[in-house]
């Protein structure tokens, strides 16, 4: 599982990650996790709000910051 997290390292960025890493934790489940900063990079995904998730190069969310349990449903559908 490939797993991006998409913002410039604002406090929700940076507790959307910490949420990712603690529901990857919970479910025993390892993914690549990789922090995106580059703007063009972000424009990529056509996100006009950060944070974004994106699950296998798939925008799951943007501007929200998922708590460990919702992390959780999202990732066990994947």
């Amino acid at each position: 599982m490939n797993i991006k997290i998409l913002g410039a390292g604002c406090p929700k960025c940076k507790m959307l990650e910490k949420n990712v890493s603690t529901a990857l934790g919970n479910l025993n489940i390892e993914a690549d996790v990789e922090k995106v900063t580059d703007i063009n990079e972000i424009m990529k995904y056509e996100v006009m709000m950060t944070p974004a998730l994106v699950i296998n190069g798939t925008v799951k969310s943007t501007g929200r910051v998922y708590s460990p349990k919702e992390l959780e449903k999202i990732l066990q559908t994947q």
